[in-house]
């Protein structure tokens, strides 16, 4: 044996007598550990204690990464919505989609939280605001705060990382809004009704599906929002879109559609990707448990249908259109994601691919029918999140199987369950609409006959970037205009070239 083998020799056998001179102790010890009437019962509660607190590390990382995700789709709808608007709008998109994340964090920690999840009636929450307010803090919860919050007490995650997964879903409802009163309202408007959405709108309707409320006691499920996020942001989105009007130029006076063409497709396809990608946490996410194989079902059926979605607009804008539109097969991926958000939880992977396909035709046909009823939607928002937020919600009672989630909705009409759960959803979808367009038509009307919700006709034309921000996003490929109304255009700090982006109509 040489030196080098030797050390080698020394050195295996120098660790195995270690280890056995460590262990000796430990196994020398063990029968005592395992007394029945001394040990067993102590060693067998701090395993459970260990593997409990195990459980609720997991549980706690899968949602915190979820709710990043949902937080990342800001970014997908500011550049999906800037992308498809003219240039002229693009810092006022990109200054809404920014602002109402901060806003509704805030309404919905100061009233909405509270509204939402604490405990109170069928109707609304009436205690646990501010996450303080008549709050069970005492060890035996397990959690400070949640002796008020039965409703979300299945999960055993932080309050805290409850709060933050919840705080992301009302900011998507109220971005939602931004997209369909795009180019032509007041950032001021926008900046109180984003308030009015966080702290009162969207709660209330939560509260009747998720927090314990009557829709949820009479049987209506939304797994991940098509109705309690989507339909909501749409009803108030078509309350808005009706009270402002359409943009200048948009329908001639004998009817005719001027289509008003996106200034950036790139930044719009890069948002429908953001989008698709944040989608696996808002609904896998909405498990709020690391629970592998609902999280695999759920992200396999939300992949399948935004997929369909894609295919079917694409194939059917290119039978109307005479070419396969980009922007409806953006919004058909979209539409493929919300209609399956509701069910993605209780359908198969094939009644995906059908949610899917049924919502790429309905956004298609939805862009067409409000346009013809000269309700104006720059981006289709309410096409993709209204209608097939309906429609994903209602494809809960025809394609649940009790299979994939035992215990929960059973099954739906085209699996034997008969009437009961569409009707059900049907409930939830008339009930929602009712009162979220009601109160968004009062919201927005209340503002319009108070500081006004529309820009003037000359801001509009310039732009509101121009007009609402002082500055625009391209400054460097802009040609120096007029001038503005009000010496907007020399103003102190504008400085930039003000270039009027007008499209054709707008000119004539």
């Amino acid at each position: 044996m040489n030196f080098s083998a030797r050390r080698k020799f020394l050195l295996i056998f120098s660790l195995l007598a270690g280890a056995v001179l460590f262990v000796h102790p430990v196994l020398a010890q063990a029968p005592a550990q395992l007394d029945p009437g001394k040990m067993a019962v102590p060693f067998t509660r701090e395993l459970m204690d260990q593997l409990g607190g195990f459980k609720i590390a997991m549980d706690t990382t899968w949602t915190l990464v979820a709710a990043f995700l949902v937080m990342f789709m800001g970014l997908g709808f500011a550049m999906l919505e800037s992308g498809l608007c003219r240039a002229k709008n693009t810092v006022n998109i990109l200054s809404k989609n920014f602002i109402v994340f901060a806003l509704t964090s805030l309404s919905f920690l100061f009233l909405g939280w509270g509204l939402m999840f604490g405990d109170g009636n069928s109707f609304l929450g009436t205690s646990g605001f501010w996450m303080l307010s008549g709050a069970d803090n005492s060890p035996a919860t397990g959690n400070a705060y949640q002796g008020v919050y039965s409703a979300i007490n299945w999960t055993g995650v932080p309050l805290e990382v409850k709060f933050l997964f919840q705080v992301v879903f009302t900011a998507t409802a109220a971005t939602i809004i931004s997209g369909a009163v795009a180019e032509r309202i007041k950032f001021s408007a926008f900046f109180l009704f984003s308030i009015l959405m966080g702290a009162v709108l969207y709660p209330i309707t939560g509260h009747w599906i998720w927090g314990g409320g009557w829709l949820g006691s009479l049987g209506m499920f939304d797994f991940a929002g098509s109705t309690v996020v989507h339909s909501v942001g749409g009803w108030a989105a078509l309350a808005g879109a009706m009270l402002l009007g359409p943009r200048i130029g948009k329908y001639t006076t004998e009817g005719r559609v001027n289509p008003i063409p996106g200034h950036n497709m790139t930044s719009a396809t890069i948002g429908a990707f953001v989008l698709w990608f944040g989608w696996f946490g808002f609904n896998p996410g909405s498990t709020m448990a690391a629970d592998w194989g609902a999280i695999g079902h759920i992200a396999v059926t939300t992949n399948t249908a935004a997929a369909a979605g894609v295919v079917a607009a694409t194939l059917l804008a290119w039978v109307l259109f005479g070419k396969p539109d980009l922007t409806m097969a953006i919004n058909g991926g979209i539409a493929g994601l919300v209609g399956i958000t509701a069910p993605c939880a209780f359908v198969s992977v094939g009644s995906s691919v059908f949610i899917g396909l049924a919502a790429g035709v309905l956004v298609v046909m939805s862009v067409l029918f409000f346009d013809r009823i000269r309700i104006d939607d720059p981006v289709g928002a309410v096409s993709v999140h209204l209608t097939c937020g309906i429609w994903g919600t209602l494809a809960v009672g025809l394609f649940a199987q009790e299979q994939f989630a035992p215990g929960t909705t059973g099954n739906g009409l085209f699996f034997g369950g008969g009437f009961k759960l569409v009707l059900a959803q049907l409930t939830g979808v008339v009930a929602v609409g009712a009162f979220i367009f009601s109160a968004s038509f009062l919201g927005w009307l209340l503002l319009k006959n108070t500081l006004g919700i529309r820009v003037s006709a000359e801001e509009e034309l310039a732009g509101l970037d121009i007009g609402e921000h002082g500055i625009t996003a391209y400054p460097e490929f802009q040609t120096p205009g007029e001038g503005y109304p009000g010496g907007l255009a020399s103003r102190e700090g504008g400085g930039l070239a003000r270039g009027s982006f007008l499209t054709e109509s707008e000119k004539s």
